[in-house]
């Protein structure tokens, strides 16, 4: 019950801020609304027990990407003129028909769902840093050490492409 009383709440935090950074005329703000968007779905991770991810949401997610993001459109330059286009366009109208459309079909194939609740008793150490950490060092170190070589070889391309010569 206590869960369901602060769910909503931050479940409206996270979707205003989605709202709010779609309907933003000014890059800036769209990005502040989407850190907000970010800050409500962490807070919906520590009500379902979730420390880790909660922390890596606001860090990595809240903090280094929104820098990027910030970064990139400090680098677009736009001007007052870029951003005065009519919103109101045949795209618009048809992509808000087809998210109403999307947002009915779903509503429907989910209330008819039986009524699931999550399991009282979550298993020792669940969603703390020792537990992930032995997961993610134990079976699972493949998959962790190849991702970071693909973002090495990520990084080393966007700068490749960036710099004509290094």
């Amino acid at each position: 019950m206590t869960e369901a009383i602060l769910f909503y709440p931050m479940a409206l935090v996270a979707i205003g801020g989605a709202l709010g950074m779609i309907v933003s005329r000014n890059p800036v703000h769209g990005a502040m609304f989407l850190v907000l968007s970010f800050f409500g779905i962490a807070s919906i991770y520590v009500l379902l027990a979730a420390e880790l991810i909660a922390a890596l949401q606001v860090i990595v997610y809240a903090g280094a990407i929104m820098v990027l993001f910030v970064f990139v459109i400090m680098l677009l330059n736009l001007h007052e003129d870029d951003l005065e286009r009519p919103r109101l366009t045949p795209g618009t109208i048809l992509g808000g028909a087809a998210a109403l459309a999307f947002w009915m079909i779903s509503f429907m194939i989910f209330a008819d769902l039986p009524d699931q609740t999550m399991p009282v008793e979550l298993s020792e150490g669940f969603g703390k840093v020792a537990s992930v950490g032995r997961l993610i060092f134990g079976p699972f170190i493949l998959p962790f050490e190849s991702t970071s070589i693909l973002l090495l070889v990520a990084m080393v391309g966007a700068i490749v492409v960036a710099k004509p010569r290094i």
